[in-house]
């Protein structure tokens, strides 16, 4: 897997949003969280700048889910229910964008993924700063 800045292509389950992503360090910044959202959701996201999504088709399918503070935008297809991509708390000026649903991704090619601590969120804290590492997630073939 690549780790330089890099372009892909991307879709939900459905196909009616489609979009191309400028990943900020490649695959290289996947990760989860473990905030109540995204223990639920369980993406690998990866790393984009917020100018660096560019939807191709299906703009007017995307719903958005905002929770708790309001600060992290979430964004996925009404009709399949697919999360493409969300708008960080951590850091507003890039988008998480789900890895599966870039072409040739799936989550199960990262043998490690880091877990962030969302649940203990830096913002939350006196001293903001680095979030913490709740655990590494571990997928282990056969």
């Amino acid at each position: 897997m690549s780790t330089s800045t890099e372009s892909r292509n991307g879709a939900c389950h459905c196909g009616a949003v489609r979009f191309r992503v400028r990943l900020s360090d490649g695959l290289a910044t996947a990760r989860r969280c473990s905030c109540s959202y995204c223990r639920m959701r369980g993406a690998v996201a990866v790393s984009a700048p917020l100018d660096g999504i560019e939807i191709l088709s299906g703009a007017e399918n995307l719903t958005l889910y905002q929770f708790n503070t309001g600060t992290a935008k979430h964004y996925f297809c009404k009709t399949c229910g697919i999360y493409t991509h969300h708008q960080r708390r951590s850091n507003p000026e890039q988008y998480g964008v789900n890895a599966a649903c870039l072409e040739g991704v799936s989550p199960f090619d990262f043998s490690e993924i880091v877990v962030n601590d969302g649940v203990n969120h830096p913002a939350d804290r006196a001293s903001s700063g680095e979030t913490p590492v709740s655990g590494i997630l571990q997928f282990i073939s056969d």
